[in-house]
């Protein structure tokens, strides 16, 4: 094997490839990336047995060839380097990376022993890459962290023809988005469980190109993988992840179909005001949001403690309210939206707040609902 390419190329394939390796791998192989060397350029790839990530790109190849060699070592290299050509050539168990005066020598491991990368799986349709890694980014906002529950570590991939819908919960909040694509056929209907993080990393990283094909082997089963192909900088990427097994919990029904009191507020004057008042806020501690007569009046702290309590102008449409929430994830859900209005819809002060963003005046839907469950306010 022996081959130059850019290193601006090289450093940004290497790094996107070697992102999802893991950090305590099962075996020392699966912590290696695996170049291959063609007359067609180079194809990097890694596979953890549950995620792949394949990234081709072009280069002048004098020798085919494969290797494999450490991922994040290589990554850390190719940031490092020069902004010079790069070559780099197996030398008996070795591979010599040259670039200007520099030069590294890499053990290598045993190709023999890496698993097979699985294929992409047929493709289920396309949809535009921006829309896509926005619509995304929106998604993940309200996933779970906790690998205890794993179901809700993922994002619920609906499709229902030419519309696809994500959803994501923690269990204290709930995010639902949908867009339309193009499908491969009209009528198609299937759902998925993905691993937030994995969608989430993926959709960013495929915005060089204008489109991103979408690929579904099975719908809602552990046993099933979903691909993702689109374009980065150099060159064609791919990535395949096994879909989560169990049941999403059946979340749709917990937007109410009723508002009793709805409320517009300027966003940006929102988040700022969050912002202060929840810095005397204590771990775990509500802000109180209160509507009334035309003003929206936070407060946060109690007692002894520090206060804070600042007033900003709302439209209200209804009975008035007083509410608390979480801060943080309140900010989440707010950053989200896309629209300078956002519209907070209550059934009850004990019951979920649905924010979304306003589409009055002549504005877009931009298909985001975010779901907050209320906190307990401090007497």
């Amino acid at each position: 094997m022996k081959f130059r390419v850019d290193r601006d190329v090289l450093a940004d394939a290497v790094a996107w490839a070697a992102r999802s390796l893991p950090v305590r791998p099962s075996a020392p192989v699966l912590a290696g990336l695996l170049i291959d060397a063609t007359d067609d350029g180079l194809v990097l790839s890694t596979f953890d047995y549950e995620t792949s990530a394949r990234a081709t790109l072009a280069a002048e190849v004098s020798d085919e060839g494969r290797a494999l060699v450490s991922g994040r070592l290589l990554a850390d290299i190719c940031r490092s380097l020069p902004a010079k050509p790069v070559d780099m050539a197996i030398d008996g168990a070795r591979v010599t990376l040259t670039c200007g005066s520099a030069r590294f020598t890499l053990q290598t491991m045993p190709v023999e022993d890496y698993p097979t990368i699985p294929q992409m799986p047929v493709a289920t349709g396309t949809v535009q890459s921006d829309v896509f890694a926005h619509a995304v980014a929106q998604a993940v906002t309200a996933a779970g962290r906790d690998d205890m529950l794993p179901v809700l570590t993922g994002v619920r991939i609906e499709i229902d023809g030419s519309t696809i819908s994500l959803l994501a919960t923690d269990r204290f909040r709930l995010s639902q988005r949908e867009f339309n694509w193009d499908p491969r056929s009209p009528d198609e209907s299937v759902a998925a469980l993905v691993p937030a993080r994995v969608l989430g990393d993926t959709a960013k990283s495929l915005t060089a190109g204008s489109e991103v094909t979408i690929a579904l082997s099975a719908s809602g089963s552990g046993e099933g993988l979903i691909g993702f192909e689109g374009t980065g900088p150099g060159g064609l990427r791919r990535t395949t992840t096994r879909l989560l097994d169990g049941e999403f919990p059946k979340v749709r029904s917990l937007f109410p179909a009723e508002k009793l009191t709805v409320a517009k507020v300027d966003k940006a004057a929102l988040i700022e005001s969050v912002k202060r008042v929840s810095l005397v806020a204590e771990r775990n501690t509500a802000v109180q949001l209160a509507f009334s007569d035309g003003v929206l009046t936070l407060d946060a702290g109690s007692g002894d403690e520090a206060q804070a309590s600042e007033s900003i102008e709302a439209l209200i449409e209804g009975e008035d309210i007083t509410t608390g929430f979480n801060p943080q994830f309140l900010l989440d859900g707010l950053t989200a939206i896309d629209e300078p209005v956002v519209e907070l819809a209550f059934t009850q002060a004990s019951k979920p707040v649905v924010l979304s963003g306003s589409v009055e005046d002549g504005g877009n839907d931009s298909g985001f609902r975010y779901l907050l469950m209320p906190r307990r306010l401090l007497s």
